[in-house]
């Protein structure tokens, strides 16, 4: 018999948890299927994308059911694929070999969970091929999406992750401080500055600080502030001149293993009075992120479950009623985790549908935006829920700052 927990420690994974999550759910497995890096979240949680000694290039399965041991399916030329889990393994060489090695995996098995959302409605959950999916039903197994276990086994913090977010958190504010205090500087010196040049120093702070990433920070002036996912670079970037909206978008992680992510935006303007125009669109986003907020803190509070899309709708309720509905370009937060987007529930009822609840141990944003042809806005802030509360990991932006 195996053990019931995977021997490796990189492995999110407790085949004892995951077995007694399936049958609460009525279903009668979960299999993991990748290849060639298609489906990071199988890759993670099994933590055969981690793996060294051996080529990962073929297709493999590796089902979990509700009762039982595991057993996989491996190609025969890298039988060690699945070696560090518990369970049983299987071989295939040729395709014939391949489907019949699947039908015996899955003999049993009626409804098997897999990265797969009906009608793409969750789209990062969404990872396993179309192709597949048709094997797996020819099979004779019903598929259903695995996106609430791999919310509960992929995006749920442990403690020690928690304290890589806030460290990382910390870092990211000091960071923000520096730029604004150096754009500030410039501008009263009166000395000509731009957006890559203060994004380039950000970047070596980042460095000071032990800040890892997978992109430059965002640092937007005026118009470029309206284009939400703006980065400027060397041959393409503006100027920061007197009173204009200077807007920052960073977000990394520490440089140790099993960090997760944070990321925040901040807003400021170059003169002694912020416009009436930017002050009250900006009021409008502060009370969406703060009506996001209080949704997921009473809940946590009250012991009430809170799904993303009704964050979403918390926050963006509070825009259109302001008048903005037509300047809302994007959903409210999204998950976090090793990666800037993690694989857990978004903040979304716009660009998608996440019905996924918000599980004690997950992290995300909560980050409204309203964006103009001459301008943009947006504050973006951190949470962590808990059993019975739900934190804000990092000062709350009130105004927008003033850098003169």
């Amino acid at each position: 018999m195996s053990s019931p927990v995977a021997a490796d420690p990189t492995v999110r994974l407790n085949i004892s948890d995951v077995q007694a999550a399936l049958k609460a759910d009525g279903v009668d497995g979960w299999l993991l299927y990748d290849f060639r890096g298609i489906n990071p979240i199988a890759g993670d949680i099994t933590a055969v994308a981690r793996q060294g000694g051996h080529l990962a290039t073929r297709r493999w399965y590796y089902l979990i059911p509700a009762t039982g041991e595991p057993r996989g399916l491996v190609h025969a030329i890298e039988k060690n694929s699945l070696a560090h889990l518990p369970g049983t393994t299987q071989r295939y060489a040729g395709r014939d070999q391949l489907e019949a090695g699947l039908k015996r995996l899955l003999q049993g098995v009626r409804t098997v969970a897999m990265e797969y959302s009906a009608g793409c409605a969750i789209p990062y959950i969404a990872r396993v091929d179309a192709g597949t999916i048709e094997l797996v039903r020819q099979s004779g197994a019903d598929v259903v999406s695995s996106g609430d276990l791999v919310q509960r086994f992929s995006a749920v913090w442990r403690d020690d992750e928690i304290a890589t977010h806030r460290s990382a958190s910390d870092k990211l504010y000091r960071v923000k401080d520096r730029a604004y205090d150096e754009v500030s500087r410039r501008i009263r010196d009166g000395r000509p500055t731009n957006e890559y040049d203060i994004q380039q120093l950000m970047v070596g702070w980042f460095r000071d600080e032990g800040l890892v990433t997978d992109s430059d920070p965002n640092v937007s002036a005026a118009e470029n502030s309206g284009n939400p996912h703006y980065l400027p670079t060397a041959p393409a970037h503006r100027a920061i001149g007197p009173n204009e909206i200077v807007l920052l978008d960073l977000w990394g992680k520490l440089d140790v293993p099993g960090a997760v992510f944070a990321d925040i935006t901040w807003v400021g303007y170059t003169g002694r009075e912020v416009p009436q125009r930017y002050a009250k669109a900006f009021d409008a986003v502060r009370r969406a992120r703060d009506a996001g907020i209080q949704l997921v803190q009473g809940a946590a509070r009250e012991g009430r479950e809170v799904r993303g899309f009704e964050v979403d709708r918390a926050a963006s309720a509070v825009l259109r009623e302001a008048g903005y509905g037509d300047r809302i370009l994007h959903r409210t937060g999204h998950s976090l985790g090793e990666s800037v987007h993690g694989a857990g529930v978004n903040m979304d009822d716009y660009e998608t549908h996440d019905d996924r609840r918000l599980l004690p141990g997950t992290g995300f944003t909560i980050e409204p935006g309203l964006y103009f042809d001459d301008f943009g806005v947006r504050t973006e802030i951190n949470m962590v829920v808990a059993a019975r509360d739900a934190a804000v990991t990092g000062p709350l932006q009130t105004e927008i700052v003033r850098l003169m």
